[in-house]
């Protein structure tokens, strides 16, 4: 069996899924089981009703609600023939007036709680993943729904809930392999439930997640991640365009990319796929001529020291300084101690005796952090800064990467540098507004020569 997961922007329209088919049905003698997100920016659309609820503008929701049903109409009638349409409307109608009472108890309450969150975003996948598998049937892929909700299985954190995996596995193994046999079995990505029914989801980007989770469980031969870019790349396409296609790269590599900012992978998709080491293909839905980035254990050997190039923006720098604790023990422990309680992570660390430097991504508690800190040491803070990490398994075999990313950098300020802490990365802090600037230079420092074993 096969997994195949497609993006948003890959079933965004009738066109777009009419491709999907096509792709997929290339692999039908693999049994493939499909996954896929919600159709183009539904899942921020259904935030934004949700968010106009709370405020109690009761037009513009059931404005925004229709749109959003037009949409969708529009498109699967397309895709959908004639003699489904009758089913098709009742499925629209029935997801759509739910919604609208979901909607409307938002809207008397004045408050988004995370499971209302979880159950308002649910239904992007819910729909395109219904809509999907009556298209393949229309296309010739005989096809069947499978409501993730039923098999993925999570705890109680709603918005970033994290898989029960011997339950989800169970369940998986159960259900799919006997219906794969005959049809291609589609799911939606994203959502889950837990162990008493409450829709969950496993936060942003989390397709990919189900996808890796899926073929963990099923015993997948392959996990394939359809997207709208050529594969992984040396550097990100929306900060530096032209960048050579990595066409293989390590579980570690991949892991480590995703985590500092390469869209193209979810953090977390490849750790079931490790586990159970299930190669990992990112893909072009529109180019799918093209060979894309295959993710495995053990790569093709490099020459160069670098594979890629990540960045992740709107980082703020958190500076904290202590004279009053002096050479005295429980400084750290002190400091961490308030980043836990507040349930915030640290990207990056520098520490002298008396001095630390930390990056975070969500500044949503930084008030609330600042205060604690403040007890016991100078607190002082930069936002709008990134973290630009250069990532490859050769970084820690390589003599003078750090010098060479120096050299390259020479003409931007470097507030912050990180090496060590991980083999695979060397990763330093820029402001906001350098950050295409020190990407071109790195990229030109490391990337003049190619390996054309690995890169293309």
């Amino acid at each position: 069996m096969l997994v195949m997961k497609f993006g948003g922007t890959s079933v965004e329209s009738a066109a777009a899924i009419e491709r999907v088919a096509g792709i997929v049905k290339g692999r039908l003698p693999r049994h493939p089981v499909v996954v896929v997100s919600a159709m183009g920016k539904t899942t921020n659309k259904l935030l934004a009703i949700a968010q106009t609820a709370v405020q109690g503008k009761r037009e513009d929701y059931i404005r925004q609600i229709q749109d959003l049903r037009d949409f969708h109409s529009r498109e699967a009638r397309q895709v959908v023939p004639l003699s489904e349409r009758a089913e098709l409307d009742r499925n629209l109608d029935d997801h759509f007036q739910e919604l609208m009472e979901l909607v409307k108890g938002i809207a008397v309450i004045g408050e988004l709680t995370p499971r209302s969150i979880d159950a308002i975003s649910s239904y992007g996948e819910r729909l395109s993943s219904y809509i999907v598998t009556l298209a393949f049937n229309h296309f010739g892929l005989p096809a069947i729904h499978l409501d993730s909700r039923k098999v993925i299985v999570t705890d109680h954190r709603h918005t970033q809930a994290a898989p029960l995996f011997p339950e989800t596995y169970r369940r998986l193994d159960a259900t799919i392999p006997a219906l794969a046999v005959d049809r291609v079995v589609v799911m939606g990505g994203f959502i889950a439930a837990t162990e008493e029914g409450v829709t969950s989801t496993l936060g942003r980007g989390g397709s990919d997640f189900t996808a890796s989770i899926v073929g963990a469980g099923i015993g997948a031969e392959a996990i394939e991640i359809w997207t709208d870019v050529d594969g992984m790349l040396t550097a990100d396409p929306t900060i530096m365009p032209g960048g050579h296609r990595v066409k293989s790269i390590s579980f570690a590599e991949a892991a480590e990319l995703a985590y500092f900012g390469a869209k193209v992978l979810h953090p977390a998709t490849v750790i079931p796929a490790i586990e159970r080491n299930i190669p990992v293909m990112i893909l072009n839905s529109r180019r799918p001529e093209v060979a894309g980035t295959v993710i495995v254990a053990n790569p093709v050997p490099c020459r160069n020291a670098v594979k890629s190039i990540a960045c992740k923006r709107n980082i703020t720098l958190v500076n904290i300084q202590s004279s009053r604790m002096f050479m005295a023990h429980g400084f750290l422990r002190r400091i961490f101690e308030v980043f836990d309680r507040c349930e915030t992570p640290v990207d990056m660390i520098a520490t002298s005796e008396v001095s630390v430097s930390l990056t975070i991504e969500n500044a949503a508690r930084l008030p609330e952090i600042t205060s604690a800190l403040s007890e016991f040491s100078e607190v002082s803070t930069e936002p709008d800064q990134a973290i630009v990490c250069l990532v490859g398994e050769n970084i820690r075999h390589t003599p003078g990467v750090a010098a060479s990313v120096f050299q390259a950098l020479r003409n931007v300020n470097v507030r912050m540098i990180s090496q060590g802490a991980s083999l695979l990365n060397l990763g330093v802090v820029v402001a906001g507004k350098d950050v295409r600037a020190a990407v071109e230079a790195l990229h030109t420092e490391f990337f003049t020569d190619p390996d054309p074993e690995v890169f293309d």
